[in-house]
C-alpha cells in the first residue's frame, strides 16, 4: 500500500461504496475524535447507525462538526459514502474557506468484496441500495480526480507531518544522491532543566561539548531577560546572554559563539562593542555579533529600558552597524552618527579576529534587509523555503542598489526542531511532549517534529533557496540525548 502523507491541518474525505472498508481503515489510522462518521451521527440523532430517517439530521450535524473543527484547524476525517458530487465539492469549498487543504481517499474495492462484507454485517445495507452504489462507483471514481482535491490517495498507512515537512521525502533522497553542504548552529533558548539552578552550569556545558562533537559549527543564545511567550512562561529560568557565552567560550574550543540577536535597546552600543571584543579575545577569535531592533515590551517595561517606536530603533541599529566596526578596527576615529552623536571609538584589547562578523536578524523588507545589504556580514531569516526565497530576492535587490554582491552575505535560518530516530520513536516523543493540553498534531506543528529523513529533506529545500547555515532550537533539549539525535542530519550535509 502507498503511504498517505497528510499535514497536521487537513480535511480528509473518504469516498467509496458500502463495504469498501472506509470505517475499518479510519479506525486503524486515526484517533476516534478525528473521525466524523455519518453512521455514528445517525445513531446519535436517530434510533441507530442505520436509521435512514435520521439521515438529514445526521448530515446537518456532520456539517456543523466539520465546520467547527476546521475553524480550529483540526485534522478531520469524514467517514461517509461521499458518492454525491455536490457534497464532495462542498467539502472542498468549506476547507478552502478555512485555508485548510482537502484530500480524498478513494476505496476502489471489487464489487464482490463489498457484497461479501455487507452480508457479514449485523444490519446489511439493502441489496438494491448497495447495487446502486456499485453501479455509480466507476463514474464517481473518475470524477473524484477532477473534483479539485489537493490529492487523491488509495488507502494506505497514514503519516501525519507538520506542513513544513510534508513534501520532504523527495528532497531527502536528492540530498543523498547529490549532496550539498550546509553548516548547523545550535540555539539554546530554554533552561528549564532538572536540578536547576545548581546543575544548570554542568548541563549547558555538556550540551555545548556534545554539540561540538557531533558537528555543530556555532552556538547561539537569545538576548532576553524574561522568557518570551514563544518559548515558555516568564517565570521560567533564562540566562543573561553574554555571561552565558563567556562561560561557553571556556568549555568549548571550536564553535563560533553568538547572540541571536543582541537587542539594540539593551546596551550602550560602545559598551556592546567592548563586550563582544572581550568575548572574541577570551574565545580565541570565535565571536559573532548578532544585532536586532528588539521587540519584547514586557522585558523593557520590567527592566526600565525604553522601547522607542520602530523607526527610532532602526535608526539606532544603523548607527550601531557603522560604529561597531570602528570600535574594533585600527585607531580611534571619532564617530558621528545620526542617533548616537559624536563619540570616541576606544576599545582595547582589540578582538583577535581580523573581522568580527556582524549578523542582523529580521526580514523587514524596506529597512532591515537594506541595512543587511549595506553593512552586515550575515542575515538571519525565518520561515519556509518560499518565504526565504522571497526575502533573498528583496535582499538581492538592495545589494544591487548599494553595489554589493549578495554572495558576500552569509544566509542563516532559525527554526525549532524535534527529531525522532524513526517514525515510531517520533510518535512516542511527540505524545509524551504534547501531554494532555495539546493534540499531537498541534505540538508536532509547533515544534516541527519529524524523522531524521524529514529534516534532511527540509534543510535541502532551504539550501536550494540559498540558506548556508541552519540554526536549530531543539524542542527537547531538556533530554541530554537530543543533540546526538540530530547528529545524522548534520552528517548528511558534510560533503568533504
Amino acid at each position: 500500500m502507498d503511504e498517505v502523507r497528510l499535514p497536521t491541518r487537513a480535511l480528509v474525505v473518504l469516498v467509496g461504496p458500502s463495504g469498501a472498508g472506509k470505517s475499518h481503515w479510519a479506525r486503524a489510522q486515526f484517533r476516534a475524535g478525528q473521525v466524523v462518521s455519518s453512521d455514528a451521527l445517525r445513531a446519535l440523532v436517530g434510533e441507530g447507525p442505520h436509521d435512514q430517517r435520521a439521515g438529514t439530521d445526521a448530515f446537518e450535524l456532520l456539517d456543523e462538526v466539520v465546520e467547527r473543527r476546521l475553524r480550529r484547524g483540526l485534522l478531520t476525517v469524514i467517514d461517509s459514502l461521499a458518492l454525491d458530487d455536490d457534497r464532495r465539492r462542498g467539502y472542498i469549498d468549506r476547507a478552502r474557506r478555512h485555508a485548510v487543504p482537502c484530500y480524498a481517499v478513494a476505496f476502489d474495492e471489487p464489487a464482490a468484496t463489498c457484497r461479501e462484507r455487507n452480508r457479514g454485517r449485523d444490519r446489511p445495507v439493502p441489496a438494491k441500495a448497495l447495487a446502486a452504489q456499485l453501479r455509480a462507483w466507476p463514474l464517481v471514481r473518475e470524477q473524484v480526480h477532477a473534483d479539485g482535491f489537493e490529492r487523491v490517495f488509495a488507502p494506505g498507512d497514514v503519516t501525519i507531518a507538520p506542513t513544513a515537512l510534508l513534501h520532504t521525502p523527495a528532497a531527502a533522497a536528492r540530498q543523498r544522491q547529490e549532496p550539498v553542504g550546509m553548516r548547523f548552529g545550535l540555539h539554546i533558548s530554554a533552561f528549564q532543566w532538572p536540578g536547576r539552578p545548581h546543575e544548570t552550569a554542568g548541563r549547558i556545558a555538556a550540551i555545548a561539548r556534545t554539540a561540538e562533537e557531533v558537528g555543530f559549527s556555532s552556538l547561539w543564545v537569545g538576548d532576553h531577560v524574561i522568557q518570551i511567550p514563544q518559548v515558555g512562561r516568564e517565570w521560567e529560568d533564562i540566562l543573561e546572554s553574554y555571561t552565558t557565552l563567556g562561560y561557553l567560550a571556556a568549555v568549548t574550543t571550536r564553535c563560533r559563539l553568538g547572540v541571536l540577536v543582541s537587542a539594540i535597546t539593551f546596551r550602550n552600543v560602545s559598551h556592546l562593542a567592548k563586550i563582544v571584543a572581550t568575548l572574541d579575545v577570551l574565545s580565541g577569535g570565535r565571536a559573532v555579533c548578532g544585532l536586532g531592533a528588539a521587540w519584547f515590551r514586557r522585558e523593557h517595561d520590567a527592566y526600565g529600558w525604553p522601547l522607542p517606536p520602530p523607526p527610532e530603533r532602526l535608526a539606532l541599529l544603523e548607527d550601531a552597524l557603522q560604529l561597531l566596526p570602528r570600535m574594533w578596527g585600527a585607531g580611534t576615529p571619532q564617530f558621528d552618527g545620526a542617533v548616537l552623536g559624536a563619540r570616541d571609538t576606544v576599545c582595547y584589547p582589540r578582538p583577535i579576529s581580523e573581522h568580527v562578523p556582524i549578523l542582523v536578524g529580521g526580514g523587514g523588507e524596506r529597512v532591515t534587509l537594506r541595512l543587511v545589504a549595506q553593512y552586515a556580514d550575515a542575515c538571519n531569516l525565518m520561515g519556509e523555503p518560499d518565504r526565504v526565497k522571497h526575502k533573498l530576492e528583496v535582499l538581492r535587490a538592495h545589494c544591487g542598489h548599494v553595489g554589493r554582491d549578495i554572495a558576500d552575505i552569509e544566509v542563516t535560518h532559525l527554526s525549532s526542531v524535534l527529531v525522532g530516530a524513526d517514525r515510531a520513536d517520533l510518535v512516542r516523543r511527540v505524545a509524551a511532549a504534547a501531554g494532555s493540553s495539546l493534540s499531537a498534531e498541534s505540538y508536532a506543528e509547533r515544534s516541527l517534529a519529524g524523522t531524521i529523513d524529514d529534516h534532511i529533506g527540509r534543510f535541502r529545500l532551504l539550501a536550494d533557496v540559498g540558506v548556508q547555515t541552519a540554526i536549530v532550537a531543539l524542542a527537547d533539549l531538556d533530554d541530554p540525548a537530543a543533540v546526538e539525535r540530530f547528529a545524522p542530519v548534520i552528517a548528511a550535509y558534510e560533503t568533504q
